[in-house]
């Protein structure tokens, strides 16, 4: 019958007997071509899988999850209690059910050293041996050796019992032994008699007592057949005491799940470790962030907040020299640069010098240190463990002749940490060497250096002499990396803040020396106040047809102080005369003489919100304070213009546009406001009361806001909306603060409603400024500006002056005009203007190089007008403006102001 069996005729009697194929592989198949039903396939069939992969949802979940893991963390883990079977229980049992009852035991033990302990015991009942021992890999790939985990582990004995620490285990090189040839062959020693053997350390038996005949041992491999340990059993209970090559069959099959067990234990050892490290990281972070204004109170913060983890004897930090550096060279970022430099510019231009940025050319860049001696540590922080975590700051003399210190001193000099032990520090140092200078003795020591932002050493931190006696190891070194690396970042930090400070209290000193020569000087004040301040209605303040071009510098002021006279303003809130003269020339002292956006428009402006509010009847819609709000307003709301708009401050990148994200130079204006009133004798609110003055800082940032045109484009549909709906009272703040918003542009752009004599004058002024930013772009910044900024299109500027009619000013003038029939000679002087824009052929206005118009803030010499004399003759007649050939306006000097208030 056997003769006939071939694998040809095996084949032809499965197919030909499909049931019996499937009822054998029911009874005796393996399990990776079982499918999930339980059925088999048959061999013909195309659908055929014979690997599947397990199905490991149905098993039960084995996972460490979030809570578990927390409670392992903090040691509240209630292990589950479970009666392992004795040896007589195992030994009834088949081989299989043996190995699947042990490996129970382990795969669900995630602590090394209870899972090395049931590792032990186990094995000890599989081979029926009397003991054993269980050696972990510990160090480098260069320098690995093993160390006693678990040591003469029997059947009964408890973990604490056999349990090695860090402070009694044993150290078997590699090599070594018999334990220390196993981890570095990787093979198998079975030896008959030990005491033949001489490799074997009879010492251990003459201190015991215990008499060593066999031993087995062999090594535990992981997934990638390392060595990560060496389990090592003695003296077989059975027979003549030697193990026999099914013990040896036995041990393998049962190391090689050891070998797993041990790695995922590890890993997860690994996890606490770093989940406890990242805690700590996390508290330092904090500590940086609450402790930032002393340098010295920041080190000791992070230090105290990181013995728990430290774990050593002493702890000390060494700072450089550089790293206490006051000279604030240490601030980063575009920010702290641009301030720096723009106080020494702000610096040089109060007092009339060449604004030059500090030069660091005197201070010559340190050399890299050749030597120890090149290395000056400034200041070192000590912690002792024994004082309760008091920490000490040694005087500059003993950090000089600190040994600690000199090991410090080298790292810094090296630039790379040093992890040495007590044989190391003797072949390094010299022996003396490991005593400090107050008995002190090093044992062993780890040290890193602490790098900055720039990646130069400014610190040390050195730990000494671990608690439980032995040597650093790589965890110890991975906690003081991350230790140092957040008192690196601590020292930046702080570091940053005090040189803010510090350059925020140059800034201060800046800002006081330019109030000075930015504040209008006591004998102007003196002079202005001796002046005779005309009525209103003598010079046309209250008229829509104001002109100010036959009025010199003087009268300007003065008719300003006349208009907050007239409006009761100095009597209602007790504004001393002196400070509002003192407060108007200084406002009028602080713009820039640009072609348009001067002095002379803030005034044309305020006397159009004046004119607006007295003659155009919407005085009773304000109190006393919102009048004082708008005129003040007006008359700052250009303050410190560069005769640039905000799309071009953006586009040079300039600190103003740093500063401020949007309407850069309206939040700039306002900010000069506020520093004019800060200025000492200039603070024309000194008698508000606190609320009062804060509503009317407020309203003067609105009101100054609102003169950006990107603004009034969004609030002009909800105010046209209002008007429609037909609100008349505007007592609801967002309704007046709308109606405000836009008086504030219809004042703005008020010259276009002026008689046509003073509207083309002033809109060559305006085209002029605009030509001179266009010339910037196309020359600074290579690129070509839009039409009315393009001086090579100044003869499209009527069309261009009809769009800016139609497009901004007529649809609020109409709008007021609607609401308030006080304001329709505006309206009326737009429309006509319009009318005179749109009848102006093309080239009919000459804007060249060659021939400007003469800026309104000339003398009356200057502008060809009659000199005007100080009687009591209001009534000016207003003559022509004249043109002067070959007239060159001086650009102003491009000064980059950054305050900060």
């Amino acid at each position: 019958m056997t003769e006939n069996l071939n694998p040809t005729n095996v084949e032809n009697y499965l197919i030909k007997n499909p049931e019996f194929l499937k009822s054998y592989l029911s009874k005796h198949g393996a399990p990776d071509i079982t499918h999930k039903d339980g059925s088999h396939s048959e061999p013909s069939s195309p659908e055929i899988k014979i690997k599947r992969l397990p199905n490991f949802t149905s098993g039960r979940g084995n996972s460490i999850t979030t809570s578990i893991f927390k409670k392992y963390v903090e040691g509240n883990l209630e292990r589950i209690k479970k009666t392992s079977k004795d040896r007589n229980q195992l030994l009834s049992m088949s081989e299989d059910e043996v190995f699947m009852e042990l490996i129970r035991d382990i795969a669900t033990e995630l602590d090394v050293n209870v899972l090395c302990h049931k590792i032990l015991k186990n094995v000890s009942i599989l081979t029926r041996s009397d003991r054993g021992s269980l050696f972990l890999v510990r160090g480098s790939k260069g320098n690995r050796y093993l160390v006693s985990k678990l040591f003469d582990v029997t059947e009964v004995s408890t973990i604490s019992e056999s349990l090695h620490t860090e402070e009694t285990e044993i150290k078997v090189p590699f090599g070594k032994g018999i334990a220390g040839f196993v981890a570095e062959s990787k093979d198998t020693v079975n030896i008959k008699d030990a005491y033949e053997d001489p490799r074997f350390n009879k010492d251990v038996d003459l201190k015991t007592g215990y008499r060593t005949h066999s031993i087995l041992c062999m090594p535990i491999l992981n997934y990638e057949g390392e060595v990560i340990g060496v389990a090592q059993i003695i003296n077989k209970v059975t027979g003549n005491h030697e193990f026999t090559k099914q013990d040896e069959d036995v041990f393998r099959k049962y190391l090689i799940f050891c070998g797993i067990g041990i790695t995922n234990a590890q890993l997860f050892e690994l996890s606490v470790q770093e989940y406890k490290r990242n805690q700590l990281l996390l508290n330092l972070a904090r500590g940086i962030f609450e402790e930032q204004t002393s340098l010295e109170r920041l080190i000791q913060k992070v230090m105290l907040d990181s013995q728990d983890m430290l774990k050593c004897e002493r702890c000390t930090v060494y700072l450089t020299e550089e790293s206490m550096s006051k000279g604030g060279k240490n601030l980063t970022g575009m920010f702290a640069k641009i301030l720096k430099k723009q106080f020494y510019k702000l610096l040089a231009l109060a007092v009339h010098q060449d604004p030059h940025p500090e030069e660091d050319s005197n201070v010559q860049a340190k050399a890299k240190p050749t030597s120890t001696k090149d290395v000056l540590f400034s200041m070192a922080f000590d912690l002792y463990a024994k004082d309760g975590g008091n920490i000490r700051v040694p005087s500059a003399a003993e950090v000089a002749k600190s040994r600690n210190a000199e090991i410090a001193r080298h790292v810094v000099l090296k630039g790379t940490p040093l992890n040495v032990s007590e044989i190391q520090i003797d072949a390094m140092f010299g022996k003396i060497r490991g005593f400090e200078d107050d008995g002190f003795k090093t044992k062993n020591m780890l040290c890193m250096p602490i790098f900055n932002n720039e990646k130069k050493i400014i610190g040390v931190t050195l730990l000494v002499n671990k608690l439980n006696g032995v040597p650093f190891n790589e965890n110890d070194a991975n906690i003081i990396e991350a230790f140092s690396i957040f008192t690196g970042l601590g020292i930046h930090n702080c570091q940053m803040y005090e040189n803010a400070c510090r350059l925020m209290a140059k800034q201060t000193v800046a800002l006081e020396v330019l109030s000075y020569h930015a504040t209008a000087q006591q004998e102007e004040t003196d002079k202005l106040m001796a002046s005779e301040f005309p009525p209103g209605k003598d010079i046309g303040l209250y008229t829509f047809e104001f002109n100010d071009i036959p009025l010199d510098e003087l009268e300007t002021v003065k008719c300003t102080i006349t208009m907050f006279q007239e409006a009761n303003l100095l009597a209602e809130f007790k504004i001393p005369l002196e400070v509002m003269c003192r407060w108007t020339l200084s406002v009028k002292k602080n713009y820039r003489p640009v072609t348009y956006h001067n002095w002379r428009h803030a005034f044309n402006v305020t006397q159009t919100m004046f004119t607006i509010l007295y003659t155009g009847g919407l005085i009773k819609k304000f109190e006393g304070l919102e009048v004082l709000g708008l005129l003040v307003a007006c008359l700052c709301h250009d303050l410190d213009h560069r005769g640039t708009n905000n799309a071009f401050q953006v586009k040079v990148a300039s600190p103003l546009a740093m500063l401020y994200s949007t309407s850069v130079m309206e939040h700039h204006h306002f900010d000069h406001c506020i520093m004019i009133l800060n200025s000492e004798g200039n603070n024309i609110f000194q008698s508000l009361s606190p609320a009062q003055y804060r509503n009317i800082i407020k309203m003067l940032e609105h009101a100054i806001l609102s003169t950006d045109l990107a603004l009034y484009f969004k609030k002009r549909g909800d105010f046209q909306k209002l008007v429609q709906e037909g609100e008349t009272e505007y007592i609801e703040p967002y309704k007046k603060d709308l109606l405000k918003a836009m008086m504030m542009t219809a004042c703005d752009v008020a010259a276009i409603t002026k008689p046509w004599e003073i509207q083309e004058k002033v809109a060559q002024l305006v085209a002029n400024e605009f030509f001179e930013q266009g010339d910037k772009e196309r020359t600074e910044l290579g690129e070509t500006p839009m039409a009315m900024m393009d001086r090579e299109k100044k003869d499209e500027l009527p069309k261009m002056q009809v769009g800016f009619i139609d497009a901004i000013c007529l649809p609020i003038y109409k709008t007021l005009t609607d609401e308030f029939g006080g304001l329709k000679p505006m309206l009326d002087g737009c429309l006509r203007n319009k009318e005179k824009w749109q009848e102006r052929p093309p080239q009919s206005l000459h804007l060249d190089e060659d021939s400007e118009p003469v800026q309104r803030n000339r003398s009356p010499e200057q502008n060809g007008l009659p000199q005007k004399s100080d009687s009591k003759e209001h009534k000016r007649k207003e003559p022509e403006v004249q043109f002067e050939k070959k007239v060159k306006i001086v650009e102003p000097k491009k000064t980059k102001v950054c305050v900060l208030l």
